[in-house]
């Protein structure tokens, strides 16, 4: 059988998307007061014009101290007519429109949400200089509750796609990572228990979904830490999600936000331009050869995900997401003819935000994102492409040039 075309149509679960390419959710940092704002509408609107088939918006927290700080949106009945309103604006383009849902966990700033952080066991915050107290019953009681209050309210929004946070070392990610798991209780031990949590909220967040919309979940190929999520425990999770049958497709990423982020965000490490986001004290501790390592270099190479997810695709029926440095026409066609449903993508988009439709126009074969990873620390002004920014002007190509 022939590869399919990766810019037609195609079904994801219920919801029909105009071809399977998917942006990537990336934090929009244009959120300061933790709501919908005209600057985070703008930041979607512009690659659902240049053709993705699904926007994905990054990081609608579940509840108050699943965010990863406090600029972050908070999922409910006040946050809900923005929200509404960047769906109808999406929607508008032709685009579907996804919302990743999640509880950051151990990756959450306890100091700036005002709420302790919580994982699966006690642990040092390197965020907050706070102690992370373990989850009890009654919080994983409460999270499971919030994820389908959130699912009901993102619905009723008018989103299209629901993306469950099972990976980087989130709070699904936590009870999954032996090195973060050290409980004794039905949430601890083998992988069957370690699991729990990822498959009791894919549940009933199906449940209360029903088909109204599709819901994925994005797991991690590798944490790339000692003691984190490996290749095995990612593909022994995604078998049993796929037993399940409660999702429409997996997301294949890696690395840990909070243990090795750039095993996520391959080439250059921008080591000087976070420390000068930070405050002193933290600024100076980058700086230092402990600090730097945190930062890991590893380098670019295109679809750098792919060897490992190819272990995914072989022993999965299941749909799958293929993430990690796609920026080619010949890697979104290798990746459908591997056996890749979808095609997921996060700085090249945010380099040209026109890409796809530049890329299925013929203009270009490839984008010109150069990986040096300087938009990350811009995370706390405003998520942009600091090359971008600095001055080239490329025309755009909008959907049917």
């Amino acid at each position: 059988m022939s590869a399919p075309d990766v810019f037609a149509p195609v079904d994801l679960g219920p919801v029909r998307l105009r071809n399977r390419t998917v942006k990537a959710a990336t934090f929009e940092g244009r959120t300061p007061h933790g709501e919908v704002t005209d600057e985070l509408i703008a930041y979607h609107r512009a690659p659902a014009e240049g053709g993705v088939g699904l926007t994905t918006v990054a990081y609608l927290a579940v509840a108050p101290d699943g965010r990863t700080h406090a600029e972050q949106i908070v999922v409910s009945e006040r946050t809900l007519p923005g929200l509404a309103r960047l769906a109808d604006e999406i929607h508008a383009t032709g685009a579907a429109i996804a919302g990743q849902v999640g509880h950051a966990g151990p990756v959450a700033n306890g100091r700036s949400n005002g709420v302790p952080a919580i994982a699966a066991s006690r642990m040092p915050s390197p965020l907050s200089m706070q102690m992370i107290r373990s989850a009890s019953e009654r919080d994983l009681t409460r999270v499971t509750k919030a994820y389908v209050d959130t699912a009901r309210l993102l619905v009723r929004a008018g989103f299209d796609v629901l993306e469950l946070h099972m990976a980087h070392s989130y709070l699904i990610s936590s009870f999954l990572a032996p090195a973060l798991n050290r409980r004794r209780d039905r949430w601890g031990g083998p992988l069957e228990r370690r699991a729990r949590l990822a498959r009791q909220v894919a549940r009933v967040v199906r449940e209360e979904v029903g088909d109204a919309v599709a819901v994925t979940a994005k797991i991690s190929v590798s944490d790339g830490f000692a003691g984190g999520v490996t290749t095995d425990i990612g593909l022994d999770l995604a078998r049993l999600l796929q037993g399940d049958g409660h999702l429409d497709a997996l997301q294949l990423s890696g690395g840990s936000s909070l243990m090795n982020p750039m095993y996520l965000f391959r080439g250059a490490a921008p080591v000087s331009e976070f420390a000068d986001t930070m405050p002193p004290l933290v600024r100076w501790g980058m700086r230092t050869p402990v600090g730097r390592s945190f930062l890991k270099e590893y380098p670019f190479e295109e679809a750098y995900f792919r060897e490992k997810a190819m272990e995914f695709r072989r022993e999965l029926a299941m749909p799958l997401m293929l993430l990690g440095g796609i920026n080619r026409l010949d890697t979104m066609q290798q990746a459908m003819a591997d056996g890749f449903d979808f095609v997921v993508m996060g700085r090249a988009l945010l380099r040209e935000p026109d890409l796809v439709n530049r890329l299925r126009a013929g203009v270009a074969r490839k984008g010109i994102c150069i990986h040096c990873n300087r938009c990350m620390p811009t995370i706390y002004s405003g998520t942009r492409c600091p090359e971008w920014a600095a001055g080239e002007i490329i025309p755009v190509v909008r959907r049917g040039e």
